[in-house]
């Protein structure tokens, strides 16, 4: 499947209009909010270095591993946000209510990123040294779209914020404190509004291109995992296995269907069209969707070899303490 430059600028101006009522929809729905009410500030403590504070320690913080993991991972995807600001703005364009909505969703994803580190940093739940060089290791790696076509781009972002959504709201559940549900929530419910933009525009990409957009549906649910890749090589060698499954693990793509803000429901589930309401004649007409696997999921191999040594001291890692130099005489 290709769309040619000339093709993709038609289908971009034919979905203008949908754009923008999309756009006024999700600024009329959206609500500001402030990242620094959602951290715990009273509870911070120096750290040793420069200010001669405590050293970081795991018991410093009772949040289970498992959903310290989580955090993690949340954060370190959100920290690569330059990256998906230049990847959408290529595939979307920076013009009319696509350029508007592009750099709307960058301006609301940056706080997701500024509270999450805010409140890991000032609760102790991890090294801060470890997780600056978790962030410069996975920045330097960036992220770069799969997907050669904006409709696969459209299709990718829709089940992604979705798995976000998920992600987000059970890792905030499963750490049973009530600050971090409550970020966590806050977090979530931004990212359903993104979901909701992004499958309200895929369903107009239906009704224009039934056949080529079922085919870049398939493509994504059938190639990865939704987690946009932590796991690259250069990271593999860096980070060790974490052993506790996470949960906040964002499904793949054919098992986003089904699950709510709790996990899995074990009946019931909606099937993808209904979670991202495809038009029932272009899953009549598709052509793409023949043949197409009932459940085709991928395990993001990537998302499992996350920062160890984020939540494990390493003398390997730590820098020496370093005091703050006396005030030169006069």
């Amino acid at each position: 499947m290709h769309l040619s430059p000339e093709e993709t600028r038609r289908l971009l101006i034919d979905l203008e209009p949908d754009a923008s009522r999309e756009l006024d929809r999700h600024l009329a729905a959206a609500k500001d909010w402030f990242p620094h009410e959602y951290v715990p500030w009273s509870q911070g403590r120096t750290f040793d270095g420069l200010l001669g504070g405590e050293p970081w320690a795991p018991g410093d913080s009772s949040i289970p591993d498992e959903v310290r993991t989580s955090l993690i991972v949340n954060l370190l995807t959100e920290d690569n946000l330059p990256s998906y600001h230049h990847e959408i703005a290529v595939s979307f364009g920076r013009d009319g209510a696509w350029g508007t909505w592009v750099h709307r969703w960058t301006a609301e994803e940056d706080r997701h990123g500024q509270v999450l580190r805010d409140y890991l940093t000032v609760t102790r739940a991890v090294d801060p040294v470890a997780l600056e060089q978790a962030r410069m290791l996975h920045m330097s790696v960036g992220f770069a779209n799969d997907y050669d076509t904006m409709l696969h781009s459209l299709a990718y972002v829709s089940f992604q914020e979705l798995a976000t959504r998920i992600s987000h709201r059970n890792t905030g559940v499963a750490s049973k404190e009530p600050v971090c549900e409550q970020m966590m929530a806050r977090i979530a419910a931004d990212e359903n509004l993104h979901m909701i933009f992004y499958r309200n525009m895929l369903g107009a990409a239906f009704e224009r291109e039934p056949n080529l957009t079922m085919q870049a549906v398939r493509d994504v649910a059938l190639a990865r995992g939704l987690h946009p890749q932590i796991g690259a090589d250069r990271q593999r060698r860096h980070l060790r296995p974490a052993a506790a499954p996470r949960p906040g693990a964002r499904p793949g793509a054919a098992a986003v269907a089904g699950l709510g803000p709790r996990g899995s429901r074990r009946r019931g589930g909606e099937g993808a069209h209904r979670a991202l309401r495809v038009p029932r004649h272009a899953r009549r007409r598709g052509d793409a969707v023949r043949g197409t696997p009932r459940r085709a999921q991928r395990t993001d191999r990537g998302a499992r070899r996350l920062t160890a040594q984020v939540t494990r001291p390493s003398s390997s890692l730590r820098r020496p303490p370093r005091r703050a130099s006396p005030p030169a005489s006069g």
